[in-house]
């Protein structure tokens, strides 16, 4: 995983060196806020989009962008933080609030390109500057996107797909594939897609493997997701060896599908390393799950909000990103796969999960049985 170097100043000191924000969030408290630097004007406002996608925007995205705006020196006024709860016209809502409340910066994670851009175009044209939050905009006004390189994600599922397939499944001749993408209009869901397409389309097309369906989830919906891939399992005939589901959310619903159908045990992965998602793998009904570094994303986008509200040039390298009608600086940060050997060395390592967390009602035996307690 790629590091990033803080910037001098003592509200940022403690960060250097650091894998995770464990100790930011329990030593860098009052010396930034005795020697806050002169942060020039406006507030930094950040849109996430919903709570049904991923339990991830309010569980990790909200506690670690407001720790790594505090260790930059930032009082609970400076920075608002917003959910759409799933709803557009919400979020232009909430833009156009933050707006009239003073802020010069916005953190956007878009519903859809579509509407993504309209807030976009609107808080340029009235002097703000954009950065994209983990979802790339497509024809918006971004100066920046901050997000994990999603191709690569997407890689980590196919091969860990593949991986658990061979250990799991050896004597089977042409393993059987589900595939449950996200959400159309979420361009991340198109990253995800080609990457783990890279890895099982040559497969396929080899005949080593077969496809035994494949449909994307509208707005990552889990009831939607639970009714496709219950309708995908009955036309594959009640079987299946593998299933590539985009992420954890989504696992988690065809696991119960499976489960209700008797089927245990079948590989599937996910990512975003939620808590459902490693008890799911404890339990051996995920084979692997990618862990996405929230806390390094929060601390690249806190940083560059600032340099970008003080009319600084940014210090962070960037890669350019096509948008789809011009190339945005982008910082991609890098993804983990996470399986049952290796928990412990990274999502608890990092203090991204907590074993209390984990190991709760009946996955607390199986924690003690892999070694996790």
């Amino acid at each position: 995983m790629r590091r990033l170097l803080p910037r001098p100043g003592a509200a940022v000191a403690c960060l250097a060196g650091m894998a995770s924000l464990s100790g930011l969030l329990s030593g860098c408290t009052g010396p930034a806020k005795a020697q806050k630097p002169n942060l020039g004007s406006g507030k930094i406002a950040v849109l996430l989009p919903d709570t049904a996608s991923s339990t991830r925007w309010e569980s990790d995205d909200r506690r670690y962008l407001t720790a790594a705006f505090k260790a930059e020196g930032l009082s609970d006024g400076d920075f608002t933080i917003d959910n759409a709860q799933g709803d557009p016209s919400n979020q232009q809502g909430q833009a156009e609030q933050a707006i009239t409340n003073g802020a010069s910066v916005l953190l956007l994670v878009n519903l859809d390109s579509g509407s993504g851009a309209a807030i976009e175009a609107n808080a340029v044209r009235q002097g703000l500057k954009v950065i994209d939050y983990d979802r790339l905009t497509l024809r918006g006004s971004a100066s920046y996107y901050v997000s994990f390189d999603n191709v690569r994600v997407g890689k980590l599922q196919g091969q860990g797909l593949v991986d658990c397939l061979a250990a799991k499944k050896p004597s089977v001749a042409k393993p059987s594939v589900i595939q449950l993408d996200g959400s159309p209009d979420d361009n991340n869901s198109a990253e995800f897609k080609q990457g783990y397409d890279s890895v099982l389309d040559p497969l396929f097309a080899s005949g080593a493997y077969v496809r035994a369906g494949e449909q994307s989830v509208p707005k990552w919906d889990i009831q939607q997701a639970t009714t496709i891939f219950d309708q995908m399992l009955t036309r594959a005939g009640n079987t299946v060896d593998g299933v590539a589901a985009a992420n954890d959310a989504l696992a988690n619903a065809a696991i119960t599908v499976l489960g209700n159908r008797g089927l245990h045990g079948v590989p599937v992965t996910g990512q975003d390393a939620t808590i459902a998602g490693l008890q799911n793998i404890l339990a051996g009904d995920q084979c692997m799950t990618v862990y996405k570094p929230v806390q390094q994303e929060a601390i690249a986008a806190a940083r560059l909000a600032l340099e970008l509200r003080e009319g600084k040039q940014p210090t962070e390298s960037t890669t350019p990103v096509s948008a789809g009608d011009h190339d945005v600086p982008s910082v991609l940060l890098t993804p983990v796969p996470v399986t049952m050997g290796n928990i412990k060395q990274t999502v608890i390592r990092d203090g991204f999960r907590t074993l209390d967390q984990i190991c709760t009602g009946r996955y607390l035996a199986m924690c003690k049985a892999d070694g996790l307690t």
